[in-house]
């Protein structure tokens, strides 16, 4: 039993692509070093939620309705992405239900309605991207701009702690979260155009989809200016180099072989955002 056990809760931490959970647990620490602290013990409970429950809610539910398309991805079943067989989606939905339903009772119960309202639209928006009705995966534009939720931490964290919101920062996420989404998509236009699913960068191409994420991090760019220049500045020669490779090369395959260099972005761009505010904060300079 022990042994299945724990196959099982391996199979699921695999499909919750932990490679990923910065880009839910990164902007909620953000979210709480911006009140001022180092560290919170109210936010603990948060902080779990958003490392494999809602990264099996988010990539569980996607797995679970994406079959078609995965089947033909040769990028899933490594890191990047699992690739289940029709078999696990029972032990998915049971994974995804029991790691986040306690946690989502619990903060109903002691929240702000401030916090449980951004909280409970983030978990609307990851479920309705990959589940029907809503699936936003399968609509151009949408898609993108669903993923905006991503920085919803930086909202409802400080919030939870009954601390305001840096709006520049959470809007500056929500902007460079839209056009991440749509340039990482690139490389998956071959197989989500065989399975007749319109992303926004199947519907505006490769050099398209330049344009349309080249606007949200410029936008993502002047956002995060007012909060940090620093921050400003790495974000705007990172996203430059990935927009600049795929204009030399517009194609799914430059998307691919991007990809690696993608999801180190957050990390890069989320250590300078970390090291200079521990940095204040532990100065005594932080406002």
């Amino acid at each position: 039993m022990t042994g299945i056990f724990g196959s099982m809760l391996g199979r699921l931490f695999h499909i919750s692509r932990p490679v990923l959970w910065i880009n839910t647990v990164g902007p909620a620490v953000v979210g709480v070093w911006l009140t001022g602290d180092l560290w919170r013990w109210e936010a603990l409970p948060l902080l779990l939620w958003l490392t494999l429950p809602f990264n099996l809610l988010i990539y569980g539910v996607n797995d679970v309705f994406d079959q078609e398309t995965d089947a033909k991805n040769p990028r899933k079943g490594s890191l990047e992405g699992a690739k289940i067989l029709p078999e696990e989606v029972s032990p998915i939905w049971r994974g995804v239900l029991l790691t986040n339903v306690p946690f989502l009772i619990y903060f109903l119960s002691i929240l702000p309605y401030t916090a449980i309202s951004w909280l409970l639209l983030y978990t609307i928006l990851f479920v309705g991207y990959s589940a029907p009705p809503l699936r936003f995966k399968a609509r151009p534009y949408l898609d993108s701009l669903s993923n905006a939720a991503y920085a919803f931490p930086l909202v409802f964290a400080p919030l939870t702690l009954g601390e305001g919101v840096v709006w520049p920062a959470a809007l500056g996420l929500m902007a460079w979260s839209a056009a991440k989404h749509t340039f990482d998509a690139v490389q998956d236009i071959y197989e989500d155009r065989d399975v007749s699913i319109t992303t926004t960068a199947v519907r505006l191409g490769a050099r398209g989809t330049i344009l349309w994420s080249g606007a949200w991090w410029t936008i993502a760019t002047i956002c995060f200016a007012l909060a940090s220049p620093l921050v400003a500045l790495v974000n705007a020669a990172y996203a430059g180099g990935l927009l600049y490779t795929l204009h030399r090369r517009p194609a799914p395959e430059t998307g691919r072989r991007l990809y690696k260099y993608s999801i180190a972005f957050p990390y890069v761009a989320g250590t300078v955002a970390g090291v200079q505010l521990v940095g204040a904060i532990s100065l005594g300079a932080y406002p």
